[in-house]
């Protein structure tokens, strides 16, 4: 299976308790940290709800 990387760029603070949670799936404790995760159906989703508070890293 396919790695890849995510990095969070943007604070969970104001967001909604949803996406605060699924940062929290991801595996984020802190902002900018870089984890890396396999590629699935499962992260590909959560990844898009929480696009605006995480980069794809190459």
């Amino acid at each position: 299976m396919e790695k890849i990387k995510i990095r969070q760029i943007k604070s969970g603070i104001g967001q909604t308790l949803r996406q605060k949670r699924t940062l929290e799936a991801l595996g984020f404790k802190r902002m900018y940290q870089v984890i890396e995760v396999t590629k699935n159906p499962q992260i590909e989703g959560m990844i898009k709800k929480v696009s605006h508070l995480i980069e794809v890293v190459e």
